[in-house]
């Protein structure tokens, strides 16, 4: 049932980001300040200790055919590589000629990504407080990767975009919970998303020294830290 729930929260998230940001540029500030604070929590306390984990076990298991016990950061890596080669791509397109075409790929691009970082969810299986800790985490990162694509052409984003966007949201929702991949092929898909979330989570949602209302940021990333320490404690995650 959590699965579920994720799913459909996820999607309301993608056709209704824009709703949950305050107008208000202070209110703006402190919000995006505090969701950037909890992002880059997200990726200390908890993707690069799951890329740990996933590594040692793809170690165990397929002991003879890896030569080192980094293949799957050396994945992750790619994955900020591709990501980050692309959205530079997106951005000197942006920069030469504001077309339509530009934001569709866009669109697209995030459709895909929005997609694998689903399916890791809803492979993962779970449930109960686990459940609403990556709800939070990961709802507020495609709150900010809406609000990024919106500000492009925002017109043609409400109008179409974040409906096609939703679809890979549905997509990803129906692989994991009805498709089994290997072990191995899933922590692949893991590392491979989680450099492109590192990426996007340190170049795009973390604020700015200009934008950024610090004491706002602290606030998230100690209140989040600390919350998944107790969860982990309590729960032995």
């Amino acid at each position: 049932m959590s699965a579920y729930l994720l799913g459909i929260l996820f999607i309301i998230i993608h056709l209704f980001s824009n709703n949950f940001i305050p107008a208000n540029q202070i209110r703006r500030r402190k919000w995006l300040s505090f969701s950037g604070g909890l992002a880059v929590s997200y990726v200390f306390v908890y993707i690069l200790p799951s890329m740990h984990r996933e590594q040692q076990q793809t170690v165990e298991v397929y002991t003879d055919n890896l030569t080192m016990e980094s293949e799957l950061y050396f994945v992750g890596l790619f994955g900020l590589l591709i990501f980050y080669g692309i959205q530079k791509t997106f951005k000197q397109a942006v920069q030469s000629q504001r077309n339509r075409s530009t934001l569709w790929l866009q669109i697209i691009f995030f459709t895909i990504y929005n997609m694998l970082i689903v399916y890791i969810v809803m492979a993962s299986n779970v449930t109960g407080i686990q459940s609403v800790f990556y709800g939070i985490a990961i709802g507020l990162h495609f709150i900010a990767v809406a609000h990024d694509l919106w500000r492009e052409n925002p017109k043609q984003y409400n109008l179409v975009g974040r409906f096609v966007i939703a679809s890979g949201i549905i997509i990803g929702w129906i692989i994991g919970v009805f498709v089994t991949l290997s072990s191995f092929t899933q922590a692949m898909i893991f590392a491979f998303i989680s450099g492109a979330m590192i990426l996007n989570v340190l170049k795009n949602e973390l604020p700015n020294e200009q934008h950024a209302h610090f004491p706002t940021f602290a606030f998230g990333v100690i209140s989040y830290t600390l919350i998944t320490f107790a969860l982990k404690f309590f729960f032995e995650w």
